[in-house]
């Protein structure tokens, strides 16, 4: 009987973190769609250098997910907000950092590339929105959730705390 329960609690810690996965990649996805809809809206209708719609974009977009996340993917963390906001800014300025220049550097690249150019303007008014699509979703996969999960939503802290008291008693 020990067997079976043991069972049914790894298959609802499995279940639970497949549901949360699938809530944070809607949740990125829709952060995703506010982060593109800024970056082009003011490269196509501002003129802005890409460089800085995908930052700009990149900020309006975390905003959206931090609280998407808050509210509805991470709701039962347990942890205080003030420190989600704090763990979150570390991770969100990474992230920024990592979609901005890797947009930028990716874009670079991929220009020096004539053959390549040839081949996605074919479907693509512009290269970097390739580019932003590649680096977006490496980053989301890669860092944004992994460190959302493990870290920013993660009650680091009051577990420390429980932990001491348990070993005093």
């Amino acid at each position: 009987m020990g067997d079976g329960v043991k069972k049914v609690r790894k298959r609802g810690k499995w279940y639970h973190e497949l549901v949360t996965f699938l809530k944070a990649q809607l949740s990125a996805q829709l952060a995703s769609l506010v982060d593109f809809v800024v970056t082009v809206l003011l490269v196509k209708g501002f003129a802005l250098f890409y460089l800085y719609a995908t930052l700009i974009g990149s900020v309006v977009g975390g905003m959206v997910n931090c609280a998407i996340n808050y509210r509805w993917v991470f709701a039962d963390s347990h942890c205080k907000s003030h420190y989600i906001v704090m763990k979150y800014t570390f991770v969100w300025l990474i992230s920024i950092a990592l979609n901005t220049w890797g947009t930028y550097f990716l874009t670079e690249w991929l220009t020096q590339m004539a053959w390549l150019n040839r081949l996605l303007s074919s479907y693509i008014d512009d290269l970097f929105i390739f580019s932003k699509v590649v680096v977006a979703v490496s980053v989301a996969l890669l860092w944004n959730y992994q460190m959302q999960r493990l870290f920013v939503y993660r009650n680091l802290f009051g577990n420390w705390k429980h932990n001491i008291n348990e070993h005093e008693v």
